[in-house]
């Protein structure tokens, strides 16, 4: 039979919330915790929102193409009349009273139409008569295609052989370690250059894996290769930390397998940093492929990105200013708005954290 209680009694913590507020102490997951703290950061909420709307318009470039601008992207309209001007003009040569040859009226491209041609050349013309806001687009999916898909690959390259590295230490550690050391030691855009350009010319064909020099998979490959170290070394560091822990001696005693060591007790430990550098490692990738498709050695042409847009645009930056604004300005936007949600995540997962990629 249960004593009355006294004024002496020791009630338990969930006994007296309950009593002071009349409701009982409810258990959160750190992964509730990290949400609650990231929906009170509508800056970075609205920079996500920014970002997926650029996804969704991207995505949406062949609807675009084919139901609005009627056109694809490598498409070339030199002699079609819009508004009454011509797509792309050539330049009139003739000689002076002298003569010698001059340019007598130089050439000229479409402007934007701004949605007065119903829907055609709604950004202008490029110096090949296509579509900017078209070549846009489906830049835009070769250049998020490149950046998430090398951010994917680089961060479970670099995962797994942090999880290596750090748990069973010794030569595997010190074999992994200098592989990062020997990729850090060279310059990001210098060794992504070099292998881009290498690449690009022949493409890759060895080992029974055969890869065009025009593919995708080139530019995603060398760039998720290059920043490899630079994700794997600061989770190597954690995992080594948290192999000297208690829970993991304990799993060590029990006689737990190795991989259920890695992807039970580590890797759970560690998923929020992975998370954080996924977010940031991607709006990376997207600037460096701009970057080696602006200097040949990332998308080739005919094949669009924001990197070629701009490269193709640049001859006629004093008189078609747009063809390399546009893209520039989805370059920035994209980076922009993945740099400042993945801040956001990084406080909300942890915010004594200090997670960010430096090259």
């Amino acid at each position: 039979m249960a004593e009355p209680a006294t004024d002496f009694t020791l009630d338990t913590a969930a006994v007296l919330a309950e009593e002071e507020h009349g409701t009982s102490i409810i258990g959160r997951s750190p992964w509730y915790l990290a949400w609650r703290r990231l929906r009170r950061n509508y800056f970075g909420l609205f920079a996500l929102g920014l970002f997926l709307v650029i996804v969704v318009a991207c995505a949406l470039a062949p609807v675009y193409a084919s139901q609005v601008a009627h056109t694809t992207p490598n498409a070339t309209h030199t002699d079609e009349i819009i508004n009454g001007r011509q797509v792309l003009t050539s330049p009139v040569i003739g000689t002076d009273a002298e003569g010698n040859v001059v340019v007598k009226r130089a050439g000229s491209v479409l402007g934007p139409t701004w949605w007065h041609a119903h829907g055609k050349f709604v950004l202008g013309a490029d110096g090949l008569g296509r579509d900017v806001a078209v070549r846009l687009l489906y830049g835009g999916i070769n250049s998020l295609k490149i950046g998430i898909g090398s951010a994917l690959i680089c961060v479970i390259v670099a995962l797994s052989l942090a999880l290596l590295a750090g748990h069973y230490g010794g030569w595997v550690d010190w074999i992994i370690t200098r592989a990062f050391d020997l990729l850090w030691a060279f310059p990001v855009l210098l060794l992504a250059i070099a292998l881009g350009s290498a690449l690009s010319i022949n493409g890759f064909h060895h080992w029974g894996i055969n890869i065009s020099s025009h593919s995708l998979w080139i530019p995603t490959l060398v760039i998720s290769i290059v920043y490899v170290p630079y994700v794997g070394r600061p989770i190597r560091g954690q995992i080594l930390s948290l192999r000297e822990k208690e829970f993991i001696e304990a799993a060590i005693g029990q006689g737990a397998s190795p991989l259920r060591i890695m992807f039970s007790d580590l890797l759970p430990n560690v998923a929020s940093t992975v998370l954080v550098f996924f977010t940031l490692i991607i709006a990376n990738n997207i600037l460096t492929e701009a970057g080696l498709s602006f200097l040949g050695a990332g998308v080739q042409p005919p094949n669009p990105s924001w990197g070629t847009v701009i490269q193709e645009g640049q001859n006629r930056i004093i008189t078609a200013p747009w063809l390399t604004i546009l893209p520039g300005l989805a370059i920035v936007l994209t980076v922009l708005s993945l740099n400042i949600f993945g801040d956001g995540l990084r406080d909300a997962l942890d915010p004594r954290a200090k997670v960010r990629v430096e090259h």
